[in-house]
């Protein structure tokens, strides 16, 4: 019997060769970069972020009025437009599912034995469906990179997708930690298998263990979603988190998004950042004077 695992692995066109990778990146930001460096962009990519807060010290307190500055950023600010998202442990969706006044803003949680994704696959399914039933619309896991690394691919899918279905109406974004991954060989075949098992979003890092986003692995990712979407009819987003805390940052990745992926990879549907420096550091240079809001 084939390997449909390997066999969807060999057949992508997708370049693997990190030179190559590094050259492609910076041939896209020396040409586009600067036009993408305004306040229209800045004004977009705040729009995009998913707000986080994945810290020991949360509690229902902590979480809910995380939360009420979110509402209060509506309030401050009607001429811009909020985040995307409120992105917290699972436990805590109900406390924001309760306190979020905001139509516009989604409720992210992450989950599947995060950052780590090391529990048994039963209490992964379990995590997700109770983050769902509290009120999440998004769910953030982490593949498991060490069955990825041992080569076992049906392992890797068959939890993806098992989460999925957990998920049910909900949207999953499968994290790659591109940071262990490492080389853009590795980047490519952890996207495919993700994107084959019904991912929603391709999400770079955890932000937590390894090296966050970077933007070869950006690239490599934007390359995979575009080659399933051409191959299937299916469009994924793509998300960048770990160590995105500036204004710089957020444009280079806007400029990869919509020189790989295209104009219509640009709305919080289909691409996000997540970031919890970010939402000021963005906001302080729209306003044009330091803001510490959040």
């Amino acid at each position: 019997m084939a390997d449909k695992y390997n066999d969807a692995i060999a057949r992508s066109t997708v370049v693997t060769d990190d030179a190559a990778v590094a050259a492609a990146v910076k041939k896209i930001l020396d040409e586009h970069f600067a036009e993408n460096n305004n306040q229209d962009v800045y004004k977009f990519l705040f729009n995009t972020i998913d707000l986080t807060t994945l810290k020991a010290t949360d509690s229902p307190q902590s979480v809910a009025a995380f939360t009420e500055r979110v509402n209060a950023f509506d309030e401050e600010y009607p001429m811009l437009n909020n985040v995307a998202a409120i992105c917290v442990y699972p436990n805590f969706a109900q406390v924001v599912r309760t306190v979020l006044d905001v139509s516009s803003v989604d409720i992210a949680c992450v989950s599947g034995g995060f950052p780590s994704s090391q529990t048994f696959p039963e209490v992964k399914i379990a995590e997700t469906a109770l983050a769902v039933e509290g009120g999440a619309d998004e769910i953030d896991i982490v593949l498991n990179v060490g069955n990825f690394l041992d080569g076992d691919y049906e392992a890797v899918c068959d939890e993806i997708a098992e989460q999925k279905e957990a998920v049910r109406d909900g949207r999953l974004k499968v994290i790659l930690e591109t940071g262990a991954l490492k080389t853009a060989e590795r980047i490519r075949a952890a996207s495919i298998l993700a994107l084959y098992s019904g991912a929603d979003f391709l999400k770079t890092s955890t932000g937590k263990e390894f090296p966050g986003a970077s933007l070869e692995a950006a690239y490599v990712m934007c390359q995979c979603i575009k080659e399933y979407w051409q191959a299937t009819g299916i469009k994924v987003g793509f998300k960048a988190a770990g160590g995105v805390s500036t204004t710089e940052e957020a444009v280079k990745y806007y400029t990869l998004v919509k020189e790989v992926l295209g104009e219509e990879w640009l709305s919080n549907e289909w691409f996000r950042l997540g970031a919890s420096r970010l939402a000021n550091n963005l906001l302080s240079d729209i306003l044009g004077q330091e803001t510490k809001f959040f």
